[in-house]
């Protein structure tokens, strides 16, 4: 594999940062006025992405539609003052991420499975984001060649699944990512590798011919969980190309999505997301009500409109295209259902 700067790279390094260059590219003169943003809302949005910022690749903005303030995509992404609202019930860690660490980056939450938080780095920065708090810095398992991950996964031998997560492991280079399966082929009892991971949507240039190749090398059964939350992330050549590749590549695919207002809370955005997602051989497979992760209540729906969305679906599409509606609780052992 080279270690020549890739496309997805160079693409990844010249992603919008600043919410004003957002803007500009999208045709959106000011801020909307809006309950979530009153008139002093500009200085607000600009202070909540210092504090969380803005990141978003071109190949992501060519799917927003120019001067709509409403776009499903730029929705997810565009800093808000509401972000600084202080909100009962909404923290740092809502899914206790930080109390189920064992090791450097990994997280033992669920029997038969492990978590390793590779990166903080992403390719997309999403305003609802359940780590957005996460110390990334303090727990990496990066470090000494992912040496403390791998020697808790040796010392366990009912883990059989290691999944991928982060940040987004994807935003790691082949190379990284070949030194640790190289390692992990060597564990026995590990028969799956999941990755969890935005880039096959939002920067789908990183599928290319170094990763497939890198995957290739993959003793374990490969699954990817994309990330898709609205059917408009799909429309892309380069989106449906960097699917069919990892489908080709013997990968199972599937997409878990979150229940966001504003952006896909009914019962079509729904219905068009899965059938989307089946056209590139993508099974829908969770949708996560929001984590209540401190700066993201507003794009919160309650759980009874959730329940009665989730029943509309059903009476639109074949079982198998409903995903299952879910909330994941600190200190559970699974995910909880919730219809």
């Amino acid at each position: 594999m080279s270690a020549k700067v890739a496309v997805w790279q160079r693409e990844l390094a010249a992603a919008v940062r600043d919410p004003l260059a957002l803007m500009q590219v999208l045709g959106l003169e000011e801020y909307p006025p809006s309950p979530a943003l009153p008139p002093q809302g500009v200085k607000g949005a600009e202070e909540a992405a210092r504090q969380f910022r803005l990141l978003v690749p071109h190949s992501y903005i060519a799917r927003m539609r120019k001067g709509d303030w409403n776009d499903p995509l730029l929705r997810q992404v565009l800093p808000l003052d509401a972000e600084l609202q202080v909100v009962e019930g909404f923290h740092a860690d809502p899914v206790g991420d930080n109390q189920a660490l064992v090791a450097d980056g990994v997280l033992h939450k669920y029997h038969g499975r492990v978590l390793l938080v590779t990166t903080g780095a992403c390719a997309v920065h999403c305003r609802y984001c359940f780590r957005r708090h996460f110390p990334y810095s303090e727990s990496n398992p990066v470090k000494g060649e992912w040496e403390g991950a791998l020697a808790y996964i040796r010392a366990n031998p009912d883990v059989c699944e290691v999944i991928l997560s982060g940040g987004d492991p994807l935003t790691l280079a082949d190379e990284r990512l070949a030194l640790f399966f190289k390692q992990l082929n060597g564990i026995s009892h590990v028969k799956r590798v999941r990755f969890h991971t935005r880039l096959p949507v939002v920067l789908p240039s990183r599928i290319d011919a170094g990763f497939l190749q890198m995957l290739a090398t993959i003793r374990q059964q490969v699954v990817m969980v994309i990330h898709a939350n609205h059917a408009q992330e799909l429309a892309a050549d380069d989106v449906r190309q960097a699917l069919a590749a990892l489908h080709s590549a013997g990968v199972t695919l599937l997409n878990q999505a979150v229940l966001l207002r504003g952006v896909n809370n009914s019962v079509q955005a729904q219905v068009n997301l899965s059938e989307a997602l089946f056209a590139e051989r993508v099974l829908p497979y969770y949708l996560h009500v929001l984590d209540r992760v401190a700066g993201a209540a507003h794009f919160e729906v309650a759980e009874t409109e959730a329940v009665h969305m989730v029943d509309g679906m059903r009476q639109q599409l074949p079982g198998f295209l409903v995903p299952k509606l879910v909330r994941e609780v600190a200190g559970e052992k699974a995910k909880t259902p919730i219809f």
